[in-house]
């Protein structure tokens, strides 16, 4: 990751397309504060729009999830959902300086993902945590349909597709 002191983190943006710094919102996050999971989602994608500070949280996000090591819904469902929208909507790329971090933190939160489904009873949360693993497998199609489609939507898909 970039150093703290880093002017990047000043200029980038999030789903608004407006500067944002997502540290702040992350601490919030590691000191407890469940709250802030409302408004990581609104800042870092916004109808679709992702950048490069929704980028540079995925890394921070999964260090915070890999510290506390509980299986939580937000982090998985958040990071699929910045990684599919990456690719839409002409979001813009991610940045070079951040490529091996980003990447490497899907690919390690696919690997924590591995231990958590054995416990995981929520099916929100096990679609969430395949989403990520069929992400980092290279699987887009199918991280779409787990991640971005709800069961009755999914009902509808198979129903007209075996008619």
């Amino acid at each position: 990751m970039i150093s703290a002191d880093d002017p990047r983190w000043r200029t980038m943006q999030g789903g608004y397309r407006m500067p944002l710094d997502p540290r702040p919102l992350v601490e919030k996050l590691e000191r407890g504060d469940e709250a802030v999971w409302k408004e990581l989602w609104n800042e870092l994608h916004h109808q679709g729009d992702v950048g490069d500070a929704s980028y540079a949280a995925v890394p921070l996000l999964v260090k915070v999830h890999r510290r506390r090591g509980t299986a939580d819904w937000n982090v998985y469902a958040l990071t699929a959902t910045i990684e599919l929208e990456r690719t839409e909507h002409g979001n813009p790329a991610v940045p070079e300086w951040l490529s091996e971090d980003y990447f490497g933190a899907i690919q390690e939160l696919s690997s924590i993902g591995t231990q958590d489904i054995i416990d995981a009873k929520d099916p929100e949360l096990i679609r969430a945590i395949l989403g990520v693993i069929a992400l980092a497998k290279g699987l887009r199609t199918y991280a779409k349909f787990l991640v971005w489609y709800a069961d009755d939507e999914l009902r509808e898909i198979e129903s007209k597709a075996f008619e």
